[in-house]
């Protein structure tokens, strides 16, 4: 067949939430402060761990608040990756194209036998539910 040498790739940056945003600002506020409180007044050793595991919990938080996902198709495999902050890469799901049993967009009748069946739900969407048509796809994985 000639099509199973084709490679495909596509990238869909995430809507990030803003509560980890807001959080992301408050914890880098939190380690100012204490960093400066551990200088100027007698909180010494105390707010300078605290100012560490604020910064800690920035960097963490920073992280996940700017989210986009990478769609490769090569060979009959689908490959998912997670990229975080536009700096750090993480492999979320490789799947077989043999091993999908329906591949429909998510609000097609085509997925109605499996609407009352308990599975594993994996999102690797935008997070975008204001645009319409709805984008998404669902798949049904063996």
């Amino acid at each position: 067949m000639a099509f199973e040498n084709n490679y495909v790739e596509c990238l869909v940056a995430s809507k990030g939430s803003p509560v980890v945003k807001i959080l992301s600002y408050i914890s880098l506020v939190l380690a100012v402060i204490f960093f400066l409180s551990s200088i100027l007044t007698v909180l010494g050793i105390v707010g300078l761990i605290l100012c560490v595991l604020a910064g800690v919990l920035y960097y963490f938080l920073s992280m996940n608040a700017n989210i986009e996902f990478e769609y490769q198709y090569c060979e009959r495999e689908i490959t998912v990756d997670k990229i975080l902050n536009k700096s750090k890469r993480k492999n979320v799901g490789k799947y077989e194209v043999e091993h999908i049993e329906v591949l429909a967009p998510t609000r097609s009748h085509h997925l109605d036998e499996f609407k009352n069946k308990t599975l594993k739900n994996v999102d690797y969407s935008a997070r975008d539910n204001s645009r319409q048509p709805d984008p998404t796809y669902t798949f049904r994985y063996d």
